[in-house]
């Protein structure tokens, strides 16, 4: 059960992932999380580091979707200025979404990574659907009120990981 929690990879953020080491394990989309992964959940739109970030990961070839458990309005409004495709309401850890995303992209579930700040929705998600997972740490050191109670299982997670691995990071 534990396994199907441990991520591929842990970043403390969007930006320390190498990309080009997930061209070489032949990584052509990501599918990310938004609140908390992205941008603070209580933030409405994109910071300029964000937006440059996104912009590099277009400009590299990589495609991108945004698929979130939050409401239409709420990704919605934070994704068409950026450009992004998104998917809502995606009931993570359910594989439709994921998969709906892939084949939107036009991708096979090993050419795309999910990116993501919780281990019972991103990280448990993308795993049963046989996506590479990476972790992130959240934006935020708070939560809307539905992820304050996955916070509390996902410590007791952290602790068998790091018990797991010596408390080294995932590669």
């Amino acid at each position: 059960m534990l396994s199907s929690m441990m991520p591929d990879q842990y970043a403390e953020n969007i930006y320390e992932i190498d990309r080009k080491a997930l061209r070489k394990k032949g990584i052509k989309g990501v599918i990310t999380d938004l609140d908390n992964t992205l941008v603070a959940w209580d933030r409405t739109d994109a910071t300029p580091e964000l937006l440059e970030w996104l912009d590099d990961l277009h400009d590299e070839g990589f495609k991108i979707t945004i698929v979130s458990n939050n409401k239409k309005k709420r990704v919605r409004t934070f994704s068409e200025p950026t450009g992004v495709s998104f998917i809502h309401s995606a009931k993570k850890p359910l594989k439709r979404a994921f998969r709906r995303a892939t084949k939107e992209m036009g991708l096979k579930k090993e050419e795309v990574a999910v990116i993501g700040d919780q281990i019972l929705t991103d990280v448990l998600g993308g795993n049963r659907a046989g996506y590479y997972t990476i972790l992130v740490v959240p934006v935020s050191e708070t939560d809307g009120w539905a992820t304050k109670a996955n916070r509390k299982i996902e410590q007791f997670v952290m602790r068998k990981m790091n018990q797991t691995t010596g408390g080294e990071r995932m590669k």
